[in-house]
């Protein structure tokens, strides 16, 4: 009990240490860019340079914590972010979390739909590369996720824009409203993590294969599809469980590209712009709240696979005596 509560603590100290780094460097990027914030603030209310005075201006700059010196700068908005106060844009003057909470559901739909749809292919994938007999088949199948991978995200987006919404009129091009705005984005998101996982778990399954229990099976009279379904599937799979968090992450880069191609107004899209208009504080908040999301979630997959797979807890025991 005394090691999981330790293993348990380390695993939380790994998180707030990587939500930290997360924060930092970002910091540290977005303020090494060579515009001045004030310009910025200044151009997005529509004040020409050198019209404002001196207090106005210092105004301005008290109010967004810029008459501060950059260390000062950063002490501040870290110790405001702990207590989720993620500071102003300074392009449309409005509080940060506001900003993210009004486009939040918008990524959220289309990131879970993509990660339950790559989830989906990728065992398809790899079901089909396990149970086929024919070399051509699997081969085929052992292509496709390299070619997944490699093909940008943006040209996909494109590409199915091109066909199913101006060449066959199928589906809308861009927009919000509506189930069928959903699934262009969906599809585009979820190709590369589909690769990704799919090589995963066809390298699982044909691991699995050559292990002895499944030789032991098939001396028993098992047969095949029996040998697949109830030995390959489940032991092959646990080690595309662990890349989850890794898939979470991915949905953030994805989002923004695809809301970019098809014009959602979700997270993705204002990640996009606040980088085009140098707006720290969106872009920290989002940083902050997407590697939230990747630690908690890989530190929840910490927590439930020794449950899954019961040899990493005899792993563990074992490094620790």
């Amino acid at each position: 009990m005394k090691d999981q509560l330790l293993y348990i603590a380390g695993r939380v100290v790994q998180a707030v240490v990587v939500l930290w780094a997360s924060y930092t460097v970002t910091f540290i990027i977005l303020n090494l860019l060579p515009a001045n914030p004030i310009d910025l603030i200044l151009h997005a209310r529509g004040i020409p340079d050198g019209t404002i005075s001196g207090p106005e201006l210092e105004a301005v700059k008290h109010q967004y914590g810029l008459d501060q010196t950059p260390l000062q700068q950063y002490f501040t908005m870290l110790v405001n972010a702990l207590h989720g106060d993620f500071g102003t844009s300074y392009m449309q003057g409005l509080p940060v979390s506001q900003l993210i909470a009004q486009r939040l559901s918008n990524t959220l739909v289309i990131s879970g739909l993509s990660i339950v749809v790559s989830f989906i292919g990728a065992f398809l994938l790899a079901f089909f590369a396990a149970y086929t007999r024919h070399d051509w088949i699997r081969n085929l199948i052992n292509m496709l996720p390299t070619l997944g991978v490699s093909v940008p995200s943006f040209w996909i987006g494109l590409l199915l824009m091109q066909v199913f919404s101006f060449g066959l009129g199928l589906l809308p091009a861009v927009g919000t409203e509506g189930w069928q705005t959903l699934i262009l984005p969906t599809i585009t998101m979820s190709i590369p993590m589909m690769a990704l996982l799919s090589r995963l778990l066809i390298t699982g399954f044909e691991e699995v294969l050559h292990e002895e229990f499944i030789t032991t099976a098939k001396a028993h009279g098992l047969n095949y599809r029996t040998i697949i379904v109830t030995h390959v599937l489940r032991n092959g799979a646990l080690p595309a469980f662990t890349m989850l968090g890794l898939v979470v992450g991915h949905t953030v880069t994805g989002a923004i590209v695809a809301e970019t191609v098809f014009s959602r107004q979700g997270v993705g899209m204002l990640v996009q712009q606040s980088v085009e208009n140098q707006d720290i504080p969106v872009v920290q908040g989002v940083v902050l709240l997407a590697a939230a999301a990747f630690v908690v979630i890989n530190l929840i997959v910490d927590l439930i696979y020794p449950v899954l797979d019961p040899r990493i807890s005899h792993i563990r025991k074992g490094g620790a005596q």
